[in-house]
């Protein structure tokens, strides 16, 4: 399997974060060598590791925005 190359180009919040330190976080992420995208996903304490994620674009991530911005919570 080809290795993965990655640079966090962009810290832009963390989400949560469980007993082991992992932190589910929103950053700016290029993979390899690629224009970076808006990546959502968990990290080992020290980035070498991550679990699955999903990456987006700006316009993707819009969308996303609007499509939250329309969801009722409070029945939650």
């Amino acid at each position: 399997m080809a290795e993965i190359r990655f640079e966090i180009t962009e810290h832009i919040g963390e989400l949560s974060q469980n007993a082991k330190g992992w932190a589910k976080e929103l950053n700016l992420v290029s993979w390899n060598d690629r224009q970076p995208k808006y990546d959502i996903r968990e990290w080992s304490p020290d980035y070498s590791r991550m679990n699955k994620g999903v990456t987006f674009t700006a316009e993707e991530l819009i969308k996303l925005r609007d499509l939250l911005n329309q969801l009722d919570f409070s029945e939650e």
